[in-house]
């Protein structure tokens, strides 16, 4: 005869298992990102409306680079894990694991365009 409560037996078996552990990085990004926006607005809005030469002059200067890059990777990831998450909630099977690999392909080349970009803008 088992004497464990309901309570006892559930403990640990949640959905995936790793639900703190993927809202924590969700905070964490969200918190880099309320950061990051707005260095980036500022420093995408001075080099917004010059010509394509005072653009590429300001983009090799090593700060705005850095802010953008960080601003998108940061962005992607955290699109990337929003969306897994609810897909992982709203979709079953086969369908899930389909939308999660198209959900993940979109965003690392999303990602690695914008940085193919901003490394030829920098160098």
């Amino acid at each position: 005869m088992d004497y464990i409560t309901d309570r006892k037996r559930a403990v640990g078996h949640g959905a995936a298992k790793s639900g703190t552990q993927k809202h924590w990085a969700m905070q964490i990004s969200a918190v880099a990102l309320a950061i990051l926006v707005p260095l980036f607005v500022f420093t995408f809005g001075s080099a917004l409306g010059g010509s394509y030469e005072e653009v590429v002059a300001y983009y090799s200067r090593p700060f705005p680079v850095i802010v953008a890059a960080l601003t998108m990777i940061v962005g992607f990831l955290h699109f990337k894990n929003g969306a897994t998450t609810a897909i992982e909630d709203y979709a079953r099977g086969t369908s899930r694991k389909l939308l999660i690999l198209l959900v993940t392909f979109v965003a690392y080349t999303a990602m690695a365009t914008v940085l193919f970009a901003l490394a030829r803008l920098a160098l």
